[in-house]
């Protein structure tokens, strides 16, 4: 299994709207989404846009098509740095404005998502998360989830960041990547690792990435995590190798994972030892290719951690995207209490 990448579409000004509003119609459309649901989606992007003109100086909307079959959905992530509010539920209810207007906006668009959700801070701005499925919304609740948010360098199609991970009866496995560069060349270099994960039958994950060294050395490399998840013993064993940021987050606390120098398909260590963790003491490992920096602390935002996964994604990103590279944020979340 492996990620979907979404689209990046500036909505700092008017004039951008129209050209937004086509994007994500075209998104829908090309994935197969029947006519009642692509119209759902121009009246939820409208209403996103209205709110972002009307209550803040702009943001950023992320839009993926996501999943398979009929459990396919379009996530649109509405991102910026307004003045955000406390009281979420009464922003909810309709007739409600901060700004004398009729106040049916977040309503409308709750209503008319499949999923919805938002989280907002005074002073920080708001998130805005809503999915609309291809064949409607059915909750599975599973042990382990993986989330991965990963968006290409502005003007590149493909991204040279990239997420897969695989599951059998026992282990999740995931592997993270970025290509050096960014562009089809690393984009390639991350699709060869990719293949090179599928095919190895290892569990630890340094011998997974002696594994994939050969073979990414007909690519210009990278640097990647990989994370291996016990389903029965709920341990890790985390190894990274480069600037991939690791970070374990607990209900008591939080630590960081430091990677080995290299570059897997130039040179590695010739020593490695994965980090052990105990899935027990931290329900949130994330992942980041834009070396989220080590002040960054989950406990600034309160209650994020009983959030979609997406949304905590998305605060990654809103605080940490490097605008001239590819960005990808990935979140496991167990729900071992």
């Amino acid at each position: 299994m492996a990620n979907d990448n979404y689209v990046s579409y500036p909505a700092s000004d008017r004039s951008y709207y129209a050209l937004l509003r086509k994007g994500i119609h075209k998104q829908a459309l090309s994935a197969g989404f029947d006519e009642k649901k692509v119209a759902y989606l121009d009246l939820i992007v409208a209403e996103i846009t209205s709110n972002l003109f009307k209550h803040t100086s702009g943001g950023e909307l992320l839009c993926g098509v996501i999943g398979e079959g009929a459990q396919q959905y379009i996530e649109i992530i509405s991102i910026d740095n307004g003045p955000g509010f406390n009281d979420l539920q009464h922003m909810l209810l309709d007739g409600v404005s901060s700004v004398n207007t009729l106040g049916h906006g977040l309503g409308s668009i709750k209503r008319m998502s499949d999923f919805f959700s938002i989280y907002s801070q005074k002073g920080w701005g708001t998130i805005l998360l809503t999915r609309v499925y291809k064949q409607g919304y059915k909750k599975i609740e599973e042990a382990v989830t993986v989330t991965s948010l990963v968006v290409p360098k502005p003007s590149e199609i493909v991204s040279g960041d990239g997420c897969t991970y695989k599951l059998t009866d026992r282990y999740l496995k995931l592997f993270l990547m970025d290509g050096l560069g960014h562009g089809p060349e690393a984009n390639k270099a991350v699709l060869e690792g990719f293949h090179s994960f599928r095919l190895c039958s290892q569990n630890d994950p340094a011998e997974i990435i002696r594994f994939m060294h050969n073979p990414l050395k007909r690519t210009r490399g990278g640097v990647g995590t990989v994370v291996v998840f016990d389903k029965t013993s709920l341990k890790y064993q985390i190894l990274g190798v480069g600037n991939i940021s690791i970070k374990l987050v607990g209900h008591i606390e939080s630590k960081n994972i430091m990677s080995y120098n290299g570059i897997i398909g130039h040179n590695i260590p010739n020593t490695m030892t994965s980090h052990e963790a105990d899935g027990k003491d931290y329900k949130l490992v994330i992942l980041c290719s834009d070396g989220i920096k080590t002040r960054w602390d989950i406990s600034k935002f309160p209650m994020i951690q009983r959030y979609d996964p997406s949304i905590i994604a998305a605060a990654v990103y809103k605080d940490f995207a490097r605008k001239t590279d590819d960005m990808s944020v990935v979140i496991i979340k167990t729900q071992n209490k």
